[in-house]
């Protein structure tokens, strides 16, 4: 598994992963500030925006999944359990 914390990538990706990890472990605790942060490396309100959504639809759609039993597709790789 890559750490995207130690990974090779540009700034605005970087604060996009941040943003994720933000949003899924404690989107209660996103403020104007964390936007501005996104805003600060160029990414305009409706990038902001699109980001956001996917990041929370995923989300979404994970807790569905496992919460109603789904099996992964054939070929698809299972989690590591830490």
């Amino acid at each position: 598994m890559i750490d995207y914390a130690t990974a090779k990538m540009s700034p605005v990706d970087r604060a996009l992963c941040d943003h994720a990890i933000k949003l899924t472990r404690e989107p209660w605790t996103i403020t104007q500030s964390d936007i501005e942060r996104l805003r600060s490396h160029g990414l305009n309100d409706r990038a902001i925006s699109d980001a956001t959504q996917t990041i929370a639809f995923f989300n979404y759609i994970n807790r569905v999944a496992d919460g109603l039993g789904v099996d992964l597709e054939e070929g698809m790789p299972k989690s590591i359990e830490k």
